[in-house]
């Protein structure tokens, strides 16, 4: 179920709280949840989420993506949520919201868009919607 981008990230779709011992089980020590609050009110949501993580020992972050696009803040606090190299693990309905976001967030850093569609494309997920905001980024940094 977790697509692995590189080292140190898997995305997936909407995770379970049993997927948060499962996370753990393969080394994740932080959840990033992408998906807001009330988009499908039968999943768990952040707060549900967020307490099995704790209780599991992993860090968790919420930031959350809604279906009307990314923001500069966005990227920024991904990047910040993935400074420390923890092994994470970043959800949405899909795992596309979460690839997105973290291919916008390595564009900043100055990652070949190249590379980025190669790692997003490993995993089953197509950049190209933001491919032209990651060209952007990237020739920015």
């Amino acid at each position: 179920m977790f697509r692995k981008i590189n080292d140190n990230l898997s995305v997936s779709p909407q995770i379970s709280l049993d997927d948060v011992a499962a996370a753990k089980a393969e080394g994740v020590s932080l959840i990033i949840n992408n998906r807001p609050d009330g988009e499908d009110p039968a999943a768990p949501q952040s707060t549900d989420i967020e307490a099995a993580a704790r209780d599991a020992g992993l860090k968790y972050i919420a930031i959350p993506i809604t279906h009307s696009g990314f923001s500069g803040p966005q990227v920024d606090a991904m990047i910040a949520a993935l400074a420390d190299g923890d092994k994470a693990l970043a959800y949405c309905r899909s795992g596309t919201r979460s690839t997105l976001l973290w291919a916008l967030a390595q564009a900043k850093q100055g990652v070949a868009p190249d590379e980025i569609a190669r790692l997003a494309g490993n995993a089953g997920y197509d950049i190209t919607p933001v491919r032209a905001m990651i060209d952007a980024l990237a020739a920015g940094s």
